[in-house]
């Protein structure tokens, strides 16, 4: 597994790649872009929202205890549970599962970084921003109060006037940046970034969790974010995408909200469920039973997810087949989970477990999270349903799956992993009635509230009859409440007194036989002197004397070379070396790039258009500006790599970790596109007032000039790509497709200006967004014509290095496809209704 010591010692070995890889203290720290920097601060950050969010439920508990409580009014009532559930499952959850992927993935990989630096840090700045939106929000008395789900015609402009709502929209999507950016770093970092020789079949298991995940949610946001982005239309414009008055549709948020919302709770569950995949096997002292099983389930998981959503609206008034089915789904999801849930409990019957307070915590998450599980079941059950629905049952339900199936593992996982973050360990004198406190204060809090919603209480209400029964339960729920925030109180000081006073330790505290613990601890910021060479499954890993070698750079790229930041590519399937990854050093431009799109998002806010624009130029540019002085101007060849191998720089190979994200990216807004394109049917098929008595279509001519265009474009961009690699200057080809996306980016601007009166009925406002969204796809591809030209002019373009080009060609490519998807879809949208009308 390892290759001859080099010249350099391991202690001069770590001082050069500590030149490279650090950042420095004080200021320097907002220009951090290291993993481990950005992964810390994405948990605490998502712990201090947790805070926020816990103190909300207890306003709520304090609201309810008992019958005809005046502690806060309705109004106020509605802004603090629609703030609860939008802290907990936005601003906590999933930055929370990020930012512990986004510390250990390289680890467990056996790399030392991310694919894209800058790309996490940039996210970051999105989350922190777009969350301080919300709570500023709050403490003004402007949150938003629709609930997290933000059901129309309630988040309509007619019945929620004020920015409260506004609030939520911009905001969550201003967030959902962050979420959209992590799912492509972690998806293309597993696929991409691995030890080298760590096949597909030999990742540790977490790692395939995450990567399911992230894939969930490349394809599971955008339908959230495409409703966000039509319900502000609305709001702001009067699009009627959601008005039944004028050919919209309620229902139609509903459809999109839930396609994000439930594959929401797995994305949530799935990373916690593989930290509990990995933590098993240490404490059991045995390798997880079914690693292929569990594999399958997992993928089942995310399948099954997909096709549950309906399940949230049993009783919209869904035809009886359609109930059928989507039960039986949400049934069958019970299966894949059950399988994990056997192999963990395998794994410990086949071992010698060792008992700990993370054990501790993963015993409070097997009770919790299978009686979740259970009443999941029932839910699934369309008559039950129907009974239980919007009841404190579901209230109880949901907090049963998702605090038993992702705090109280994610609460292990912090005991697990902590002392590798901070090279200390705890002394347990707090973590033990810490466990017991929240363990019994949540079951007195949740179990009951299933009693009060058989009993009919339903959610969302500030008061209650004392007619009805329900204060000796409500009040024990509250005590109960009270009961486990003391416990998490306790959790919190004990990892204060950790991280401050706990005993220091050398190396691996668990016995553990996974990559993290084959380096210092706490973790240095190039993680690994040398990258190991993984021929065994990575869960079966002698980390302790794997480390010493590591260190002493025995293993791949063990040398500090041109100042670089380097990592390995490799292939997808073998783990065979590809290239060398030279990734880009600490910058503050996301933190530029972060601030400027807060600053668009502000002015969408407070309904500055035309300023907004400007910020929008801005923020464009700086993320554009990233590049500059990153590349090579002079070809490199291959270059050794360690163990004999040589491997040429990720410029100059086929297809690097920038390739594969912008495939990614194109297939995320596919899925927001398609989403789009559903909507539209969707309102044809099932909205009243369809079609309107006159429908205006877009004229033939622009249609043409705009197919012709975007074709026009996807061929010069092949041809440039083609004609730099036959070593033959790109310049006229990238003009070309430069000037072809601007023709059919006005093309698309201009049928979409001759849309008639789009306020008037939802067909015209579809019709419109549709022609408008091509058109931003076209102006997208001039900026990457541009780019392409300036890199060319700049003399960071060769035969060998067409890197630029290439992921240029791959949006012109997909720009081709949608636009002529969209125009498609225009003409039928207008043609296919009948009385139709040539556009004035």
């Amino acid at each position: 597994m390892t290759d001859k010591p080099p010249m350099d010692s391991p202690i001069r070995l770590h001082k050069q790649l500590a030149a490279i890889w650090d950042t420095p203290p004080g200021w320097g720290r907002l220009s951090a872009v290291n993993h481990t920097i950005l992964g810390k601060r994405f948990m605490i950050a998502a712990f201090v929202f947790f805070a926020i969010g816990g103190l909300l439920a207890m306003l709520i508990r304090v609201q309810i205890a008992t019958s005809g409580t005046a502690f806060v009014g309705p109004d106020v009532y509605a802004q603090i549970f629609t703030m609860h559930g939008t802290v907990m499952m936005f601003l906590f959850a999933i930055p929370m599962f990020e930012g512990l992927a986004i510390y250990l993935l390289p680890k467990i990989l056996g790399t030392r970084d991310l694919a894209f630096p800058r790309l996490t840090a940039y996210g970051f700045w999105c989350y922190v921003f777009g969350g301080s939106i919300l709570i500023v929000a709050m403490l003004a008395g402007v949150a938003p109060n629709s609930g997290w789900f933000m059901y129309t015609p309630l988040s309509s402009s007619t019945y929620t006037p004020g920015i409260n709502a506004d609030v939520w929209l911009l905001g969550i999507t201003f967030v959902e940046i962050s979420a959209m950016s992590a799912a492509i770093e972690i998806t293309v970092s597993i696929l991409k970034l691995r030890a080298p020789h760590m096949s597909i079949e030999r990742m540790p298991i977490m790692a395939w969790y995450l990567l399911i995940t992230a894939l969930m949610m490349l394809f599971g946001f955008p339908p959230l974010i495409l409703g966000s982005i039509l319900l502000e239309l609305e709001r702001a414009f009067d699009l009627p995408f959601f008005d039944p008055t004028r050919g919209g549709d309620s229902l139609l948020w509903q459809h999109l909200f839930w396609l994000f919302g439930h594959p929401e709770v797995y994305i949530i569950f799935l990373p916690a469920a593989g930290a509990v995949s990995m933590m098993i096997p240490t404490f059991a002292r045995h390798e997880l039973v079914g690693y292929r099983s569990v594999i399958v389930a997992v993928i089942a998981v995310a399948f099954l997810s997909f096709g549950l959503w309906v399940h949230h609206m049993f009783t919209v008034g869904i035809p009886h087949l359609a109930l059928a089915f989507f039960s039986a789904a949400s049934g069958l999801v019970a299966i894949p989970t059950a399988v994990q849930i056997f192999a963990w409990i395998a794994t410990l019957a086949q071992g010698r477990p060792r008992y700990d307070v993370p054990m501790l915590y993963l015993g409070g998450f097997f009770v919790i999270f299978i009686l979740g599980g259970l009443t999941g079941v029932m839910l699934a059950m369309v008559p039950f349903n129907w009974q239980a629905h919007d009841t404190h049952f579901v209230v109880a339900h949901l907090h049963y799956v998702l605090v038993g199936g992702f705090v109280f593992p994610m609460m292990a996982a912090i005991y697990y992993w902590l002392p590798h973050m901070t090279g200390r360990l705890s002394d347990h004198r707090l973590s033990v009635p810490a466990f017991w406190l929240i363990f019994g204060g949540f079951n007195v809090t949740f179990f009951l509230m299933h009693l009060t919603g058989l009993l009919g209480m339903p959610r969302r209400v500030a008061t209650y009859p004392a007619e009805a029964g329900w204060d000796w339960l409500n009040l024990l729920s509250s005590v109960g409440s009270f009961l486990m925030t003391i416990g998490f109180a306790l959790f919190v000081m004990d990892l204060v007194v950790q991280v401050r006073f706990g005993k220091p330790f050398r190396r691996n505290p668990w016995h553990a036989r996974t990559l993290e613990w084959a380096m210092p601890t706490p973790p240095p910021s190039y993680a690994f002197a040398s990258l190991p060479k993984v021929t065994d499954r990575a869960d079966r890993i002698d980390a302790d004397s794997e480390a010493a070698a590591l260190a002493a750079g025995r293993g791949y790229l063990g040398q500090a070379r041109n100042g670089w930041q380097e990592i390995l590519d490799v292939d997808m399937s073998s783990g065979r070396p590809l290239a060398i990854v030279v990734l880009p050093r600490r910058t503050y431009k996301p933190l530029v790039s972060g601030l400027l799109t807060g600053c668009f998002v502000l002015c969408l806010l407070f309904k500055f258009y035309w300023l907004s624009l400007l910020f929008l130029a801005f923020a464009i540019a700086s993320l554009l500006a990233w590049s500059a002085g990153t590349g090579l101007k002079e070809d490199m060849g291959d270059l050794p790599i360690g163990h004999g191998e040589m491997a040429p720089t990720h410029w100059e190979s086929d297809r690097p970790p920038s390739w594969w994200a912008m495939a990614l990216a194109c297939s995320a807004d596919a899925t927001l596109y398609a989403s789009l394109l559903f909507g539209a049917l969707f309102l044809w098929l099932v909205a009243p007032g369809w079609p309107p008595e006159t429908v205006a279509g877009p004229a033939i001519a622009p249609v043409i000039v705009a197919a012709i265009a975007v074709v026009l474009a996807a061929m010069a961009g092949r041809r440039a790509v083609s004609a730099l690699q036959q070593q033959v200057a790109p310049k006229l080809w990238l003009l070309t497709a430069g000037l072809a996306q601007l023709v059919a980016s006005l093309a698309f601007g201009f049928m979409a200006a001759q849309v008639p009166e789009p306020t008037s009925h939802a067909q015209q406002a579809t019709l419109f967004v549709i022609l408008a969204y091509g058109g931003i796809r076209a102006a997208i591809g001039v900026l990457l014509a541009g780019f392409g030209l300036w890199r060319n002019h700049a003399g960071y373009l060769s035969a060998r290095r067409s890197l630029d080009l290439r992921i240029g060609r791959i949006w012109h490519d997909y720009s081709c496809a949608t636009g002529i998807v969209g125009l498609m879809a225009a003409m039928l949208l207008a043609y296919l209704a009948g009385n139709v009308e040539a556009p004035r």
